[in-house]
């Protein structure tokens, strides 16, 4: 179920809106997101973070941060997204928050088809990798 101007709790996925496609993150309070991006992107507000994500997509890897939420999003339009909660159960919330906490830092491959960061913040919430922008290029 996704959601426009609602605000995110522990666990939550979200969903950001970039020129192209979507970036996605795992909201774990206080205004912070743990997510997988290229070592390259920096995060800041405007179209120039957009941007600059559109080449780092590109990169064969990717390292999992903690960031701002604001910072991640810039100015692009974000909701929370927590899609396959009718088809597999979330883990529980503390569970999710500590299993992304534990990758911080984590620099891994990264493939817009095969491990990207749709497929990591739905392997930290239903213990299960899926995406979405993955599957109909696949098809």
């Amino acid at each position: 179920m996704a959601q426009f101007c609602v605000e995110p709790e522990p666990g939550d996925l979200i969903e950001i809106f970039r020129i192209g496609y979507e970036h996605w993150a795992i909201y774990v309070g206080g205004g912070d997101v743990i997510h997988l991006a290229p070592p390259s992107e920096k995060p800041g507000a405007g179209i120039f973070s957009s941007i600059s994500s559109i080449f780092s997509i590109l990169s064969s890897r990717a390292v999992v941060k903690q960031e701002r939420l604001q910072d991640v999003v810039g100015s692009c339009r974000y909701w929370v997204n927590n899609y396959l909660d009718h088809k597999y159960r979330p883990w529980p919330v503390n569970q999710i928050i500590s299993s992304a906490k534990e990758k911080i830092g984590e620099e891994t491959e990264y493939s817009v088809l095969g491990k990207n960061c749709e497929h990591f913040v739905t392997l930290q919430r239903y213990g299960r990798v899926c995406s979405r922008q993955a599957r109909p290029s696949l098809g």
